[in-house]
């Protein structure tokens, strides 16, 4: 049989092609469903409305299933990646450097870039504006609401704002301390009086969970009436905070890794109604991320950490 160039090439291209689809097959027969899991900073209908879309979107360029999970908190994120339950998550930072100190194996590629540019958000307290309270030195036992304990903006943050102002015991400082549960749930707190001062994100008056509320008209006077951003006062604004990442499990099929990212990085314009729907309007697009660039958060956590452990001592 006589062997040429041409049939050289030719058996090489071919096996080129079938080790490339052997690839793309060993991941979609591997993992022919993905779970990506989300925390909702607003009502469950609300964050299914949102998210859909994009799930669609990243079923369609991956090529596998992907299934929306609406996790109750951020601990049921971190544990459902540490049992590869949960191969896709939206993370706060604090709630990926709790995952990351805790031996989880998981990875960020990427966050949300802002309207203006920026990747970070702040921390905020907020009061209601009728109030008579202008700073934090004035709030000595009245209730502070806070959203969950893995929360960046939150808990985590705050906490570490309040030491730097001396006070390093919430509980003490503070008439009650609670946790409300989502980011949501604490504006309502506040705009309700079941609290006085609540802890929140907030990246700008028209970027932030209560400026998505107002936009809904979630928020009510007494009267019926619609509560408007006049109707708080920010009385504390945190340092920058870096934006929470999206993270894969980092025993994923190298291929997959990079499909996910891939599909992400292009959603602005690939998928852009879903993208649309999904930033309200409010990010510019994702922005390719390293788990490294968490580093500082986990610091802020150790810190934290540190605090609960003197209390309880």
């Amino acid at each position: 049989m006589t062997i040429n160039r041409r049939s050289v090439l030719l058996t090489a291209a071919a096996l080129a092609f079938t080790a490339s689809a052997a690839t793309a097959q060993d991941y979609k027969s591997k993992y022919p469903e993905l779970t990506f899991a989300v925390v909702p900073a607003e009502n469950a209908s609300g964050v299914t409305e949102r998210w859909s879309p994009f799930v669609a979107y990243l079923s369609k360029e991956l090529g596998v299933k992907v299934n929306l999970r609406i996790a109750n908190d951020y601990a049921a994120v971190i544990e459902g990646q540490r049992a590869g339950n949960i191969q896709l998550a939206s993370y706060g930072s604090a709630s990926f450097a709790r995952a990351r100190l805790t031996g989880v194996k998981t990875e960020a590629f990427a966050n949300d870039i802002n309207k203006d540019g920026s990747t970070g958000y702040y921390s905020v307290f907020f009061v209601k504006a009728s109030s008579p309270y202008k700073s934090i030195d004035e709030m000595k036992g009245k209730n502070l609401g806070l959203v969950d304990p893995n929360s960046t903006s939150g808990n985590n943050v705050p906490r570490f704002e309040l030491d730097k102002m001396g006070i390093s015991d919430a509980e003490g400082y503070f008439g009650k301390v609670v946790f409300t549960g989502s980011h949501e749930n604490a504006i309502l707190a506040l705009a309700q009086g079941t609290v006085d001062i609540a802890a929140n994100q907030w990246t700008n008056d028209n970027d932030s969970t209560l400026a998505q509320m107002l936009n809904k008209g979630m928020l009510k006077n007494a009267d019926g009436s619609a509560m408007k951003k006049e109707d708080f006062r920010i009385v504390h604004k945190s340092a920058p905070v870096i934006n929470g990442p999206y993270a894969y499990n980092a025993d994923l099929p190298e291929d997959l890794k990079t499909a996910i990212a891939k599909a992400f990085l292009d959603a602005p314009t690939k998928g852009k109604a879903a993208f649309d729907r999904l930033s309200d309007g409010q990010k510019q697009g994702f922005h390719a991320a390293t788990t490294k660039d968490w580093d500082g958060t986990i610091e802020l956590i150790r810190f934290v950490d540190a605090l609960r452990k003197k209390k309880a001592s």
